[in-house]
């Protein structure tokens, strides 16, 4: 197992021990901090072991932020659902 693996790896246990812990806010500060440390770990994963094995722990990293990503997918469907109205 390379570095960059074992560091993906960390960052999932991580993330579900931040998980666990109680919030006041549902954890969207723990998860704006996931998301900054995760994205260069994926970049390095990709390096690493080629785009297959990065999507796959982009996948694993979905996983476990899955409401950002809902939220993210709604705001984007809601601005194209406008820019459609504006162009008629």
């Amino acid at each position: 197992m390379n570095w960059s693996i074992g560091l993906a790896a960390l960052w999932g246990i991580a993330a579900n021990v931040l998980a666990m812990l109680p919030s006041k806010d549902n954890h969207w500060t723990r998860a704006y901090i996931l998301i900054a440390v995760g994205i260069p770990i994926l970049g390095y994963v990709t390096l690493q072991n080629g785009p297959w094995i990065g999507l796959l722990v982009l996948a694993m990293g979905m996983s476990v932020l899955r409401w950002p990503i809902i939220y993210l997918t709604r705001w984007t469907k809601a601005k194209m659902q406008g820019m459609k109205a504006a162009n008629k």
